[in-house]
């Protein structure tokens, strides 16, 4: 049996390696010649089980063989009855499956995003000299004159919550694709987003804290989905970089497509969630409601988001195969 087992150990371990690469993706994820291979691969390691079932008592080998059966049964199962139900697979547990699978890279981009953005306001709060450097005179302006900008798009919402929805989804998909120079477009995307953002407010409440108080109010109906869609999608860049940089035991087009794929999903997932950022900023944020119903907004909004991505698709415990 040790001698069937160093026979056939290579081809289980390249249906594995198949089998990770599609733990985030289809089988339209392989190429046509990995397809072939991947049926291949199946076809025999179910021959093998049958084998180890009638040669050997060995139950761990069957035990092994019987789920290497079972998960790429599983995986051909399902491309062959996907269509209609895509879609709702997708919101259903591809999305939030792989933001929980990625979040350390969502985390990274929330910390360099952070780090910039609080600097900034400090540095402009306490000297107007370097906010100029970042080309916020125009900001500093508004906030002496007392000049609402935002409250102009009440003047055609929905013209206005379009336009900033396409901005949005730029901007995230600008910090998603920017990550195959090696992921430092996605940090350059981070690091400037953080300085404007933290510059514009660091300004506000040094030239006039009414209009800072009421710039985050504004702010922050919106805010919550916005800015968390915009780390999720440079998580998805910074995937694809470290991919480049550290392919592991894949090759660099293996482990690119492979992680592409993750990444790919992510910055689709936000697209959408920032379709209802755009809607809360068109018509919510501008509006003369109390400051309550917008804070309220925020909190609510984020929670529903960060329960959906963190509960929705919980994957099951997977039980041990038995012969």
């Amino acid at each position: 049996m040790n001698r069937f087992i160093t026979d056939h150990q290579d081809n289980w371990q390249r249906l594995e390696n198949l089998l990770a690469i599609l733990e985030t993706s289809s089988l339209r994820g392989l190429s046509r010649t990995e397809v072939r291979e991947f049926g291949e691969l199946y076809r025999r390691a179910a021959t093998d089980l049958a084998i180890a079932r009638a040669e050997t008592r060995d139950p761990k080998l069957i035990n092994y063989l019987n789920s290497l059966v079972i998960r790429a049964h599983g995986k051909i199962y399902r491309a062959e009855n996907q269509g209609a139900s895509l879609i709702w697979d997708f919101f259903a547990q591809d999305f939030p499956r792989a933001f929980r699978r990625t979040w350390r890279y969502s985390g990274i981009a929330f910390a360099v995003f952070m780090f910039f953005a609080v600097a900034s306001f400090v540095l402009c709060y306490n000297d107007l000299n370097f906010a100029d450097g970042l080309g916020l005179t125009s900001v500093q302006f508004a906030a002496q004159s007392n000049k609402q900008w935002w409250l102009s798009l009440n003047e055609a919402n929905q013209v206005g919550s379009s336009q900033i929805l396409t901005n949005n989804i730029l901007v995230s998909f600008m910090a998603f694709a920017y990550g195959a120079f090696f992921g430092i477009g996605t940090i350059y995307v981070l690091v400037m987003n953080g300085l404007s953002i933290g510059g514009v407010l660091g300004v506000c409440y040094k030239v006039n804290p009414e209009f800072g108080n009421a710039l985050v109010t504004f702010m922050v109906g919106h805010g919550v989905i916005e800015l968390s869609c915009i780390f999720i999608a440079a998580g998805a860049g910074l995937l694809i970089g470290y991919s480049l940089i550290n392919p592991g035991d894949l090759t660099r087009a293996q482990a690119l497509k492979k992680n592409g794929l993750e990444a790919a999903r992510l910055a689709i997932g936000c697209a959408c969630l920032l379709v209802i950022a755009g809607i809360i900023e068109g018509f919510l944020s501008p509006s003369s409601l109390p400051a309550y119903v917008k804070f309220g907004t925020g909190i609510l909004s984020g929670a529903a988001m960060y329960s959906y991505l963190l509960l929705v698709g919980q994957e099951k415990p997977e039980v041990a195969a038995t012969a």
